[in-house]
């Protein structure tokens, strides 16, 4: 979605409603006056974040036709992500709005603050036939800005509303804040939630998700969910070669998944697209140079890892599953939702849901 999508809204103001200081001329220009309201707020958690407060027309985004994505349909009440997480695909959708794609999508948050209202609206049409909806596939839905904004509780109230079939992925613990709201939630409709751990290396976490709860603590989620009846998945995302593949490592990671009791793992390899390619290389050049030649000749034919390595991983996380007793599965099952039929034409592509 554009700016141009989005409906008018008021002028930039801080969070007391004065006018903002930092940049109000230039976010004019570039969004359109009077389209953003444009706040900071003076908290440690959100010092140097610009969140930016837009009314959506529509917030039900269809998935274009040639994914493989076992879904069609996703919400995203934010765009921007405080996870910071260096190898995020989705940064390259911030330079469809003419932001910086690394410290800009780590910073500059675009939050679609009548999210819960439109959606409500969108799902009571005639024309809508409610279908599965996916959440937290671009950005994550439970990131810092969401225990200020609190869209996520309206959200889930609406979709219950029409009974109608969601997913959630997270990396983010305040999902369990709407804990009661998802219990109420599966007793009406299908829900499914998966959580990201990608890996336990405490050091490897606090540089490459340095906005993200601990990976324990992500557990402590899938751990608290089931506790409530409620089936949690865990999506091994991102295995990043040469730092989180090493066997042993791999070992301790579905252990530990399989300890919070996890219904199922889906690893899934670093990819880097534009715009997550050069964040992720400078970050790999600051924090691993001895590395950068070794990524360089892995990724030279695209975004993704060689087939051959993406099924070495593949497997080996599969039969690690099976001897700690959660076993593989195929994507898509953890969110409870049909795995999309991959094209005759071609081969199955990596899910690109982080």
């Amino acid at each position: 979605m554009r700016w141009e999508n989005l409906t008018v809204g008021s002028a930039a103001s801080g969070e007391s409603g004065q006018p903002a200081e930092h940049g109000r001329a230039a976010e004019a220009a570039l969004f359109g006056a009077d389209a953003v309201v444009s706040r900071t707020f003076d908290t440690p958690e959100f010092r140097g974040i610009t969140f930016h407060e837009v009314r959506a027309r529509s917030v039900l985004n269809r998935v274009p036709g040639a994914s493989r994505m076992p879904f069609e349909w996703t919400v995203n009440p934010y765009r921007g992500c405080t996870h910071a997480c260096v190898y995020c695909f989705a940064r390259k959708t911030h330079s469809y709005l003419d932001l910086d794609t690394g410290i800009g999508f780590d910073t500059q948050i675009v939050v679609k603050v009548n999210a819960p209202e439109v959606l409500r609206r969108q799902l009571a049409s005639r024309r809508w036939q409610g279908d599965h909806v996916a959440m937290g596939t671009n950005v994550d839905c439970y990131q810092r800005a969401e225990g200020r904004y609190q869209l996520m509780p309206g959200i889930i109230a609406a979709l219950t509303e029409h009974a109608n079939p969601f997913s959630i992925l997270t990396k983010g613990t305040l999902i369990l804040r709407d804990l009661e709201l998802l219990v109420r939630a599966a007793e009406v409709t299908d829900v499914g939630i998966s959580v990201s751990v990608g890996f336990l290396d405490t050091e490897l976490w606090r540089t490459v998700e340095p906005g993200t709860p601990a990976p324990e603590r992500r557990l402590d989620v899938v751990r608290a969910l089931g506790e409530h009846g409620i089936g949690c998945g865990v999506l091994m995302a991102p295995v990043i070669p040469f730092l989180s593949d090493h066997p042993d490592r791999l070992r301790a990671t579905v252990r530990a998944i399989a300890a919070a009791g996890a219904t199922s793992v889906t690893p899934l390899v670093l990819h880097l697209r534009p715009g997550a390619r050069e964040w992720f290389m400078a970050w790999l050049a600051q924090h691993h140079p001895h590395l950068v030649r070794r990524y360089e000749r892995l990724y030279a034919e695209g975004a993704y890892a060689p087939k051959w390595y993406q099924r070495r991983i593949t497997r080996q996380v599969h039969e690690l599953a099976q001897e700690f007793g959660i076993g593989p599965t195929r994507a898509g099952l953890a969110r409870r939702i049909r795995p999309a039929e991959p094209s005759p034409a071609t081969e199955p592509t990596q899910l690109t849901l982080l």
